[in-house]
């Protein structure tokens, strides 16, 4: 028999072939004891320390099948090398693309001036009544039409969301380790992308956190932006060097940000961060529904119980 542990944090489904067997855990608790000899630990939402501790507790454990785009969580827990990590990429491409535009839409129709002027009760005639046109002297990033936009991380999330900015009216280009065509639109590596950068109106970061992604996004990075652009991250916190977005947006060398996460999460109440009137932060919102979770757990332990190759396989460094 098969046992598959399930967390609590979301309803979960999947039809199981015959073999497997399914429980429900807390994931705000331990592991009990009659569910520790479980061969797969199915994550969404887990505390740090409860992933550490069902790293101990399970000696059978073989599979760990993370509902989070990124498995950074389940990768930093301490499980045994020989347990297979798979994640939840393509759960979260609708959410945080939606997620993305909607930042960006913010930061170009400036409505975090706007409640602003709501909550004081004025009328502001600085963000309404006649305006520059888009692409014109002194316009700024107001528009995504004619936009252009670089979106460094070009995967399934990109493919979602670069669409929706087309449509739209931008121009998009994604910066990759590899140069090429991904779902129709131009990839560069980042080693090109530093002479597009001068010409962008908007940087997105859909990042993973990797070894070779902290703090990639950087001054020389940000500086190298035009004084009008403005940068979005939905991917991770530990991507950014935050002390230098905070100096750049100080010196109004750039023009705005929106971050949906942070190195530290939650931001603390006494980062500079949160003082920013040209920053918008939201709390880790863009994602947070795994759409299609039980497909792919279906799909996923169907092959693990019969020894089949397993979607979303992350290979695990060292």
């Amino acid at each position: 028999m098969t046992l598959v542990l399930l967390p609590d944090t979301i309803p979960l489904d999947p039809r199981v072939p015959e073999g497997v067997h399914t429980a429900i855990y807390d994931v705000r608790a331990r592991i009990p004891a009659d569910l520790r000899d479980a061969d797969a630990l199915v994550v969404w939402g887990n505390p740090a320390d409860r992933l550490a501790e069902a790293a101990r507790d399970l000696p059978e454990l073989r599979w760990v099948q993370s509902l989070a785009a990124g498995p950074d969580s389940v990768l930093a827990a301490g499980f045994d090398p020989a347990v297979v990590v798979t994640s939840g990429r393509g759960l979260h491409d609708g959410p945080v693309a939606e997620h993305t535009l909607a930042l960006l839409l913010a930061l170009a129709r400036r409505l975090p001036d706007a409640v602003r002027a709501q909550q004081r009760r004025e009328w502001s005639t600085e963000i309404g009544g006649l305006q520059p046109i888009p692409g014109s002297d002194g316009a700024g990033f107001r528009s995504l039409s004619g936009a252009r936009v670089l979106i460094w991380g070009f995967g399934s999330i990109a493919a979602r969301l670069a669409p929706a900015l087309t449509l739209l009216g931008a121009q998009v280009v994604g910066i990759a380790s590899t140069a090429g065509q991904r779902a129709g639109y131009p990839v560069v590596t980042i080693d090109e992308a530093r002479d597009l950068l001068p010409r962008t109106d908007v940087l997105i970061d859909i990042l993973p956190a990797t070894a070779a992604t902290r703090r990639i996004v950087d001054d020389g990075i940000l500086r190298r932006l035009p004084a009008h652009a403005v940068f979005v991250n939905v991917g991770r916190g530990s991507t950014v060097d935050e002390g230098a977005l905070l100096h750049v947006l100080q010196e109004g060398r750039l023009a705005g940000a929106a971050v949906d996460v942070t190195a530290t999460e939650p931001l603390p109440p006494d980062s500079p961060l949160w003082d920013l009137p040209n920053l918008l932060i939201t709390p880790h919102a863009a994602g947070g529904r795994p759409v299609g979770a039980d497909t792919l757990l279906v799909d996923n332990i169907g092959a693990f119980h019969t020894g089949e190759p397993l979607r979303n396989t992350v290979v695990r460094p060292g």
